[in-house]
């Protein structure tokens, strides 16, 4: 059966049901918080697409990432009809925090788009595989063509 978790209101509460579902390890309930075709530009230097791929890498993510996770400070909010475009300031210096959200048809929100790093300076050579904790190839596309 599966469980009925909080959905978000307001395109704000897609961050802090973030947080809470990182912190109770709960992958599934991360990859609730996206559209079935939606955007994850992560792990860095890779596209993951599809609700079950962003599940697969926060898998990953949640078995590797220290905890607690916090809620970050958050930047205004601008909107254009049924899109927001949100963002946070980072604790961990990873540079910026973006996300694109869209109004469903029920009034809740999801992610459409996620760029969680945004970094100011990009080591020179880069790649995904630098990130063993992330398996990119099993779960995402790159966007190399």
């Amino acid at each position: 059966m599966t469980e009925t978790r909080t959905r978000a209101t307001t395109p704000e509460d897609l961050a802090r049901l973030f947080v809470e579902r990182a912190n109770a390890g709960d992958a599934e309930g991360l990859a609730e918080l996206y559209e079935p075709d939606a955007v994850l530009a992560y792990p860095p230097g890779a596209t993951t697409v599809g609700r079950e791929a962003i599940r697969a890498v926060c898998e990953r993510m949640l078995a590797h990432a220290p905890r607690p996770f916090r809620v970050e400070e958050a930047l205004p909010t601008v909107r254009h009809g049924d899109l927001a475009l949100t963002s946070t300031r980072p604790a961990d210096n990873t540079g910026g925090r973006v996300q694109v959200a869209r109004r469903q048809p029920d009034g809740t929100w999801l992610r459409i788009i996620d760029r969680p790093e945004i970094r100011s300076e990009v080591p020179s050579g880069a790649r995904p595989e630098d990130h063993p904790e992330i398996r990119p190839e099993a779960t995402s596309e790159t966007g190399a063509e």
